[in-house]
């Protein structure tokens, strides 16, 4: 196959470049078209690319309107914290936690907010909490509140999003988190997070936890930890959601 490499290429008359006479097929593997802008017929910009894969001016009519923002894969970490991506650009922002698992069995997994300019993850938060378990037996099965640490009130500690995660190889939670317009300065942070996990006594759990950081103020930065010991593993990844 002959191999047709160029800067640019311009038709001899107009603005169209024909490739092919009348009837016949052009076939160019995918690997050997290579352009950094793509534009359409009006010469507007669908999407260019650096060259590593990496894309900007991406036409909004593209695309889900979720984009994704950054990643972080812990490893015997004391914390994971996102303290840049978080801005005005989103109104909205979603956390997914893929396979996360503690270095201690039996421990929760929480979070907690930084607001601008602030000198700690501690905003004063209320929320609640509940959970649907069975155990391996099906003889241990429940749907209900829990109470207790779990839900904060009007308090400034850590919010627990997973209970009793165990530590065994084939243990570990997954979920989301949302956060909902953390650049306002008007409004509390609304949030809300669904897990599931193995519970260190071979329980499924499914939990519910959802509130507010109770301050008017921006926030830009989350922080994820285990209630004792480190996160041995798992993934977190973030991505801001667009308006429709």
């Amino acid at each position: 196959m002959s191999i047709l490499e160029a800067k640019k290429i311009e038709p001899a008359t107009a603005t169209t470049v024909t490739l092919g006479a009348a009837g016949e097929t052009v076939a160019i593997a995918a690997s050997q078209l290579k352009t950094n802008t793509i534009k359409d017929a009006g010469g507007n910009t669908i999407f260019t690319s650096d060259g590593s894969g990496t894309l900007s001016s991406v036409n909004s009519a593209l695309g889900s309107t979720m984009v994704f923002i950054s990643s972080q894969t812990a490893s015997n970490s004391a914390t994971v914290d996102f303290t840049s991506g978080i801005d005005s650009t989103y109104n909205e922002y979603v956390f997914y936690f893929i396979n996360v698992q503690p270095v201690t069995d039996a421990q929760n997994f929480m979070f907690q907010v930084n607001a601008a300019g602030g000198s700690g993850f501690n905003e004063t938060i209320t929320s609640t909490w509940f959970v649907a378990y069975q155990n391996e037996a099906g003889s241990a099965t429940s749907v209900e509140f829990q109470s207790g640490s779990m839900p904060l009130r009007q308090a400034t500690g850590v919010q627990q999003i997973a209970s009793d995660i165990g530590n065994d190889n084939d243990q570990n939670s997954c979920g989301y988190l949302y956060i909902f317009n953390p650049s306002s300065t008007t409004y509390v942070k609304h949030y809300l997070a669904k897990t599931q996990n193995a519970h260190s006594s071979n329980y499924t759990q499914n939990q519910f936890t959802g509130g507010y950081g109770n301050t008017t103020s921006a926030v830009d930065a989350v922080q994820f930890s285990m209630s004792a010991g480190n996160i041995d593993a798992g993934k977190i990844k973030l991505y801001g959601l667009k308006d429709s």
